[in-house]
């Protein structure tokens, strides 16, 4: 063989290696995005050593946090204390191996751990930061203020008329009921407004306003403390909150929404994922949690008893020393006794660990009086102290405000009128009927 030859062999072996060389790079960094990015819904394989609870701490090392599956940091399962994400994924280590330029093979460890351990201080970067609840209301109020449907704004334009004929009088009251303020107070209002009229004879708009919006309030009811319980400053620690509701009315959401509200405040927030019969339930509550570094107590199979992963989670609060337990439950029909039943056993199995200090009721505002009959099943089966009213803008009719306070003689505490992660306050009276007014 001429040394020509011998030399273009060489060549061609060196191709050759440096082709196996980016192969073996190119599949290293595939699994490696692979893991990364694998939804936590998920199954992966079972090696006899990782629990579900195991697979959350892994993920959250990992950070991920996107997507309606996403698992949150932290969660845990069954009460199991969340394992490290270096000793979860240190069950699945990954020889690579690399080649050198004289053509030997090298192996070279790489484990998952080191991955995680380097990915979760960028985590703990991108959590969120909520906004401030000081600021919530005065943005919600004029997001309200530019509904199609602020019963204010209906009243207003009647009562500013020159001359109020007895069928004023109607359209006025029948306004109040079209807006679900309930028979009763539209019927005092309307004798409320009348007497004004009588006795001020006011005919200018900005005089008429001013007392409109002052009969208003009073029939919101501006004494009622709607402070949240755990806000208080002789809160128990951890302050334990149900969220209850039926199908549809946004619950899980504004569970995770509330969650961000506390950790605004500065508080520190555990949710339980009691909520077992919807299988997107809990992932979706770890979306929530995962966001602003919320923990997530949560069972690793469908349907399992629910009152057993709330005295888990409660557990787990308690555990922690958390400032907030949050309990997520199924949304449930209200003339399904047996599983209005329910909400009574995980109330009283949480009540083996914490007291119950709330139980807040979701209702969609935009069923009207529908979510009043509701209001009256939860308030038998569990019982309520908050409301908390979703969907208040867009076709909502407010005076559900009126109503619900009235049958249940318990306060609105709460009002979502938005799809954004902020878009949840505390309900203030007075910024509520600004928003149905609208601007002078």
């Amino acid at each position: 063989m001429t040394t020509q030859q011998l030399l273009i062999l060489i060549a061609v072996l060196i191709v050759l290696v440096l082709a196996v060389v980016g192969i073996l790079v190119a599949v290293r960094k595939r699994r490696s995005q692979g893991d990364s990015t694998r939804p936590a819904g998920t199954q992966e394989p079972d090696d006899g050593h990782s629990s579900l609870s195991t697979k959350s701490a892994t993920a959250a090392a990992k950070g991920q946090s996107e997507g309606p599956s996403g698992a949150s940091p932290a969660a845990s399962s069954g009460g199991q204390a969340v394992e490290s994400a270096s000793s979860a994924s240190g069950t699945s280590i990954n020889p690579d191996a690399s080649i050198d330029s004289a053509g030997s093979v090298d192996s070279k460890a790489s484990s998952q751990s080191s991955s995680a351990d380097q990915a979760a201080p960028s985590a703990q970067d991108e959590l969120a930061h909520p906004e401030a609840s000081a600021s919530r209301m005065t943005r919600l109020k004029a997001r309200l203020a530019k509904s199609p449907n602020p019963f204010g704004k209906a009243l207003f334009a009647i009562l500013t008329k020159d001359h109020l004929s007895e069928s004023d009088w109607e359209d006025v009251e029948d306004t109040l009921l079209m807006a679900d303020v309930g028979a009763d107070a539209s019927e005092q209002l309307v004798k409320q407004l009348r007497d004004d009229a009588r006795i001020t004879g006011q005919k200018d708009p900005a005089a008429v306003r001013r007392g409109l919006r002052q009969r208003l309030i009073d029939l919101v009811d501006p004494d009622m403390d709607r402070t949240l319980v755990a806000a208080r400053p002789q809160a128990n620690r951890p302050s334990v909150i149900i969220m209850v509701g039926v199908n549809g009315t946004g619950k899980t959401t504004t569970a995770g929404k509330l969650a961000r509200l506390f950790v605004a405040d500065g508080k520190s927030v555990v949710m339980g994922a009691a909520d077992t019969f919807r299988a997107a339930a809990a992932d979706q509550l770890e979306t929530w949690g995962g966001k602003v570094g919320v923990p997530v107590v949560r069972s690793d199979r469908d349907g399992a008893d629910p009152a057993s992963v709330a005295f888990e989670a409660a557990e787990r609060a308690k555990n922690d020393q958390a400032d907030v337990l949050i309990v997520d439950t199924a949304g449930r029909l209200q003339n399904k006794a047996n599983l209005m039943d329910q909400l009574g056993k995980i109330r009283r199995v949480i009540e083996k660990n914490l007291p119950v200090d709330e139980v807040l009721l979701v209702l969609d505002a935009t069923t009207g009086q529908n979510g009043m009959i509701q209001a009256q099943v939860f308030a038998q089966a569990i019982g309520v102290t908050g409301i908390v009213l979703t969907k208040l803008d867009g076709s909502a009719k407010g005076g559900i405000v009126v109503s619900v306070q009235r049958e249940l003689g318990v306060p609105v505490k709460l009002v979502g009128l938005g799809e954004g992660p902020d878009d949840l306050a505390v309900f203030d009276p007075e910024s509520f009927v600004d928003g149905i007014l609208g601007d002078e």
